[in-house]
Formats: C-alpha cells, sequence, structure tokens
C-alpha cells in the first residue's frame, strides 16, 4: 500500500528480511547486533530494550550475548539473523533459503517459528529448495530458470503435477520433479 519512490523508509518499516548467507556482522557480539538492528529499525530506548530481551529470550541466545556473531554454531547464527529482521515487528517478512546448512531439529524448530508468525498475521515469504519444507507453507509458487510452473496449494500442485493420467505424486519433490520434467505449464 505504499509508493516505494515516495515512501521507501514506511515500507521499509513494515518488512523484515533474512538472507541465506549470514549478513550480520559478524564482528560484533550478539549483543551488539540486536542493539544495532533495533536501533537501525528506528526503536527507541524503551522499546528497543524490550524487543532485545525478547529476541534473546525468545531465540535462546541468553549464553552467546558476548560472543562475536561470526564465531557461532550456523543454527544460532540463524536464530540470531530471524531476530534481528523480527526485531521490529514487521508484518511481512522475506526469508531466503532460511534453513540452509542447518541439522533437521534446528530446521523443525525453524519451521515451528515460522508457522507461528504467520498464525500471529505476518506475512512469511520463503524461497527454499527443500520441497518437504515448501509443503508446509500456504501456497506455493514452483519455478524453474525463471519460468512458473506452477502455483497454488501444495495439494493444487500435486494434483496439477498428475498431467496425461499419471500416477499421483505423494511428495511435493515427486510434483516438482514431474513438473519439470514436462516442461512446467502455468497455473492460477
Amino acid at each position: 500500500g505504499l509508493d516505494l519512490r515516495s515512501a521507501a523508509s514506511q515500507a521499509r518499516a513494515r518488512l523484515g528480511y533474512m538472507s541465506q548467507k549470514f549478513s550480520l556482522y559478524g564482528q560484533l557480539s550478539v549483543q551488539q547486533n540486536l542493539e544495532f538492528f533495533s536501533q537501525a529499525y528506528g526503536l527507541h530506548q524503551g522499546r528497543r530494550r524490550e524487543r532485545i530481551a525478547w529476541a534473546v529470550a525468545q531465540f535462546g541466545l541468553q549464553d552467546f550475548l558476548a560472543h562475536n556473531s561470526a564465531d557461532l554454531p550456523l543454527g544460532y547464527k540463524q536464530r540470531l539473523a530471524l531476530a534481528c529482521a523480527l526485531m521490529h515487528e514487521p508484518e511481512i517478512l522475506f526469508l531466503d533459503e532460511p534453513t540452509s546448512g542447518i541439522d533437521p531439529l534446528a530446521r523443525r524448530e525453524f519451521w515451528a517459528r515460522i508457522n507461528q508468525l504467520a498464525a500471529q498475521g505476518v506475512t512469511v515469504l520463503v524461497t527454499t529448495h527443500f520441497m518437504e519444507e515448501a509443503e508446509y507453507c500456504d501456497r506455493l509458487l514452483i519455478m524453474r530458470e525463471g519460468d512458473i510452473l506452477a502455483a497454488g496449494t501444495p495439494a493444487e500442485i500435486k494434483q496439477r503435477s498428475r498431467m496425461g493420467g499419471a500416477e499421483p505424486v505423494a511428495t511435493m519433490e515427486d510434483a516438482f520433479i514431474r513438473l519439470v520434467e514436462a516442461g512446467g505449464g502455468q497455473s492460477g
């Protein structure tokens, strides 16, 4: 609802972003990163302290506050990156390959957090190469080399992959493979 040419800062205040590659300040401590991002998002003293306390408790960062973020295990780097992206309580959250490289338990925890955010009304847009993760989403857009192969709910996409009377597929990965092999076909 905002024109980015005239209201970029207002739009930015509504958006959160977490990149696939760890993009926080590795030479800063966890505490310093939290302080920096809360200030960058315009949170003032009382609100800043409140949101930092929330992030530390919510993401289990208490034992790492003095550690340089570059030295954290990957799962904790991801926690810190998500905490920073959520510091200002954005309405829309962009997650680029958020679970790339983390272990299955951390991946499950991460998706539980994402689903909790969505249940609270945050719009979450996720890019992923993990088709089993895509199944957690309400709606999917499957792309290959910039072309849209299918869009819809996971069930709709699985159904669309049954081209030419093919057997039903059990997984999103199977549906993806069929769609790619068939060369696509756009959806609604």
